[in-house]
């Protein structure tokens, strides 16, 4: 039961994302096939949640250059067992950055699969990434031990600071989508703290 917050996400985003069926079918047989998918102790992978923030104006995204990693990321981490990966989200960004955030959407933003290299006392093992779009209430982000540095940086100009696919995917995805909100005339009221958006 604590698999199906997550698997109906993943149907919903298919529905929303038919080109992208191929990565739901992994996770999907990656959740169904590992009941301790949300914990670390899973070696041959986990279920991680990550945030894509944007600030005030939503023009800007908040990366970190990890610490560990050594490159220019959207703020994430693991589940530790919490099954609702959108709260994971939430929290890493919070504790990654030290803003004050609220999701502006439960549906799943992106999904991404990526293999973690091995790192001393650590095997190599994939992150099935659930990608949360979130909202900053303030822009004065604080470092944290995870990262190098913190940047804002305007969706439009993140291929200048990485090369990372799976980011410059989201960058695109957040430029339609901002397009659109703007199309539809919807208002950049101040965030509050929490979620909005469907149940």
């Amino acid at each position: 039961m604590h698999r199906n917050w997550l698997k109906g996400r993943l149907a919903a985003y298919r529905a929303r994302r038919p080109e992208e069926s191929e990565t739901v079918s992994r996770f999907e047989a990656f959740v169904d096939s590992h009941p301790d998918c949300f914990h670390r102790s899973c070696r041959v992978g986990h279920i991680t949640g990550s945030a894509w923030i944007v600030d005030r104006t939503e023009e800007r995204v908040l990366l970190t250059h990890h610490r560990k990693l050594g490159r220019w990321l959207q703020p994430g981490g693991h589940s530790d067992g919490d099954p609702d990966t959108l709260a994971v989200a939430l929290r890493e960004a919070e504790e990654e950055s030290g803003l004050e955030v609220r999701a502006l959407d439960d549906a799943i933003f992106d999904l991404d699969v990526h293999l973690i290299p091995a790192l001393p006392g650590e095997p190599a093992h994939y992150h099935f990434d659930v990608r949360f779009l979130v909202q900053a209430g303030h822009d004065r982000f604080r470092l944290s031990a995870e990262s190098h540095a913190l940047k804002w940086v305007p969706a439009e100009g993140i291929g200048v600071l990485t090369e990372e696919e799976s980011v410059l995917r989201m960058a695109r995805k957040w430029c339609a989508a901002r397009a659109g909100r703007t199309h539809s005339g919807k208002s950049e009221a101040a965030p509050q703290r929490g979620r909005i958006g469907p149940g």
